[in-house]
């Protein structure tokens, strides 16, 4: 069974390196727009981080032993790289350590973690948009009703704007620009869209 920590760095690393739309993810993992944003806005699930990294006298003199160990692995074929029970023998052994296994596994698993997580370094000139439709449920005469959201964004400024629709199509689809327009004072130069039906030709 996977970790909280798992599936939030699967979604993450999905969407962020565009295997995955947004839109896609919301319907694939049963996201609301608003936990998807948060998602790829934290590294880390709220709580997981702790306020301050836990301390480990006996381990750290011996950090920079398992990092060199484990950049080194990184160059060696698979079935020669080491385990955390390896790295932890080899302490003990070659090195002098008197502490407990489990805090060596802690720190060999954090460093992996470290490495896998996805950064991808974004750029948005001025007078760029992007635009989405999202889903959400909301209660309309008491009653849950799937709901359209329109969302325009210019990434370079921050702003954003958001229209309720019934349903995406072709006339919600276009009425969302021309409110958009209105609402942020003008025409971006290019927009940009994530996975749209309407523009995809569905």
């Amino acid at each position: 069974m996977r970790t909280d920590m798992e599936w939030w760095t699967e979604v993450r690393r999905r969407v962020l390196t565009g295997e995955l739309s947004k839109r896609g993810a919301c319907r694939e993992y049963d996201l609301g727009w608003h936990t998807l944003t948060k998602i790829l806005a934290h590294a880390e699930p709220p709580g997981y981080r702790l306020s301050r990294p836990r301390k480990r006298p006996k381990l750290e003199p011996f950090l920079p032993i398992i990092h060199r160990i484990l950049e080194e692995d990184g160059k060696q074929p698979p079935k020669q790289r080491h385990t955390a029970k390896r790295i932890f023998e080899r302490l003990r052994d070659e090195h002098g350590y008197d502490g407990g296994e489990t805090i060596v596994k802690d720190a060999v698993r954090a460093w992996r973690q470290s490495r896998r997580e996805v950064f991808v370094p974004l750029s948005h000139p001025p007078g760029e948009a992007q635009v989405d439709f999202g889903e959400a449920t909301v209660r309309v005469a008491g009653e849950p009703t799937k709901v359209a959201l329109f969302v325009m964004t210019l990434p370079y400024s921050g702003a954003i704007f958001i229209q309720v629709f019934p349903r995406e199509c072709t006339e919600t689809f276009h009425e969302g620009h021309v409110r958009a327009f209105s609402f942020l004072g003008g025409v971006p130069k290019r927009i940009s869209y994530d996975n749209s039906a309407i523009v995809d030709g569905g």
